[in-house]
């Protein structure tokens, strides 16, 4: 069992509650106090599990200027009032931010025994397999 610390514990609440109300803003037709408020959630969150440092570094990198630049003025754009287009920057700057992650994922999904499964489905796993594809490092 990972052992987390007390401000890890409450970033992992910060973050889980801030994907809930980005999830729930989206259901609800974008409405812009609840991605407003998840967007604040999750960037808190993120900052107490990982710490301030290391948020700072991983997003101020120079090669990561242009994916830091679309998911936080993505942020801003929802927070001044134009929902949809902020989503739309944060979903792009998540995956140019996280896009190194991603394979990593697809290999540990693909050993869980249902879901490893059902992304060997053959209209699937094409998919699965440029997903899971890295060119870049992080």
């Amino acid at each position: 069992m990972i052992s987390l610390t007390d401000s890890q514990k409450i970033g992992m609440g910060l973050t889980g509650f801030g994907v809930f109300f980005l999830f729930f803003g989206m259901m609800l037709f974008f409405d812009k106090a609840l991605l407003a408020i998840g967007n604040i959630l999750f960037v808190s969150g993120l900052s107490f599990v990982i710490g301030l440092e290391r948020t700072f570094r991983f997003f101020f990198q120079r090669h990561k200027a242009k994916a830091t630049s679309f998911f936080l003025g993505g942020i801003f754009v929802v927070l001044t009032g134009w929902p949809i287009i902020g989503v739309i920057l944060e979903i792009y700057g998540f995956f140019l931010l996280f896009r190194g992650f991603f394979p990593v994922a697809v290999g540990f999904i693909r050993r869980v025994p249902v879901l490893g499964s059902l992304l060997s489905l053959p209209g699937i796993r094409t998919l699965v397999d440029k997903i899971g594809e890295s060119n870049t490092m992080v």
